[in-house]
């Protein structure tokens, strides 16, 4: 996260506002658990027990993205809720899809107007396959590992299915791949005096990659270790 959180680890009676106001970018994880804001001096679980959110799961999705350089324990894994998760990576992949992927590209070509055509082309051509490597892997956790799962926690699974979480195709990096090469391309080559606006886009792809690289986190260090815990706890 790019905020700078006072604590190293938040308990679920600790005010929400409190939360917000110390890592800023966490506001973006409690939109994706379906959570307004106008909670007043609430604590994380108060507003949780209100908005029907498992706080388990939310305080281990915040603790775990303040705390990169530790590893979720498997007795953190086991206070986890699946649909929970799954359902905070379904909104996160919303957002990326809907609104941040197409919001940063229309900055982006306004920031190019007066740039030469062909210059434009290339810089649009990086942007857009990075947005498609985006795409296809979200499409495949949609499509593929979220099914697999739910088809997992309702006990339709046997020994017979050929589908692990193991299998689970990591796509995170050519994902960063793309959006080096199209820093580096805006960074190094941009042939246009750059001013306010292109800096600022600039700043939006660095926040946009700081954000997708947090929710490869999640997926990395909490969604897949405890999908495969609960395949072990099934026998599979």
């Amino acid at each position: 996260m790019t905020s700078h959180p006072i604590h190293n680890h938040y308990s679920s009676n600790t005010k929400l506002s409190d939360l917000i106001c110390e890592n800023y970018d966490l506001l973006l994880v409690i939109t994706r658990f379906g959570i307004s804001l106008g909670f007043g001096d609430k604590s994380i679980r108060e507003v949780c027990e209100e908005n029907n959110v498992n706080t388990n799961t939310l305080m281990a999705v915040i603790n775990t993205l303040i705390n990169r350089h530790e590893r979720p324990s498997d007795a953190l894994l086991a206070t986890l809720s699946a649909p929970s998760l799954i359902s905070y990576l379904r909104q996160s992949h919303d957002y990326f899809l809907q609104f941040r992927l197409p919001a940063l590209r229309q900055k982006l070509l306004s920031a190019l107007s007066e740039c030469p055509s062909e210059v434009v082309f290339v810089i649009r051509q990086f942007y857009d396959e990075y947005a498609e490597e985006v795409h296809k892997h979200m499409s495949y956790e949609e499509k593929t590992v979220f099914p697999y799962v739910e088809r997992l926690l309702a006990g339709k699974l046997d020994g017979r299915s050929n589908y692990r979480i193991d299998i689970f195709s990591k796509r995170h990096d050519q994902i960063e791949m793309k959006i080096t090469e199209l820093k580096n391309l805006l960074i190094k080559y941009y042939p246009v005096r750059s001013g306010y606006e292109l800096n600022s886009v600039l700043h939006d792809i660095f926040s946009a990659e700081d954000d997708l690289s947090a929710h490869n986190f999640v997926e990395d260090y909490l969604f897949v270790p405890l999908i495969r815990r609960i395949e072990k706890e099934n026998g599979l």
